[in-house]
């Protein structure tokens, strides 16, 4: 009985270092991705926003130059209403696109957390019949 007790004990114990590997390295993954999608999307909201603050910069200074000049600068402040309109559809799509992958991304994880279950389920079976063979015999 004795023996019985140390083997369940030992492959349970194993069961759970397993288990918890996994976890940790799937965790770990989940991290990793959702830190570089993050700062992937970072970057890209910088770089667009500081042209887009350029952008404002400059039409400014035009607009204070111009004042002599009215229809032309009628048409600078246009052209320059229309890149900032474009630059912010342009980080308003970025943005969705960025919520969509999330959204994505946490469809996966959570098909692969139900994976991960059952194969946890799987291997408690197994750990219980081995328990029940050992127990038998």
């Amino acid at each position: 009985m004795q023996a019985k007790k140390k083997r369940l004990e030992m492959y349970t114990k194993t069961s759970l270092k397993t288990i918890n590997q996994k976890l940790e390295q799937m965790w770990k993954t989940q991290q990793n991705q959702r830190h570089k999608l993050a700062e992937d999307y970072s970057q890209q909201f910088f770089s667009d926003l500081q042209q887009w603050e350029v952008d404002v910069q400059k039409s400014e200074e035009q607009e204070e130059k111009m004042t002599n000049l009215f229809r032309q600068q009628q048409k600078v402040f246009q052209q320059a209403r229309i890149v900032q309109s474009q630059k912010l559809k342009t980080i308003k799509q970025m943005y969705e696109q960025f919520l969509k992958n999330m959204e994505d991304m946490e469809k996966n994880q959570e098909t692969f957390l139900m994976g991960a279950q059952s194969e946890l389920r799987k291997e408690m079976a197994m750990l219980q019949k081995k328990i029940m063979m050992d127990t038998v015999s």
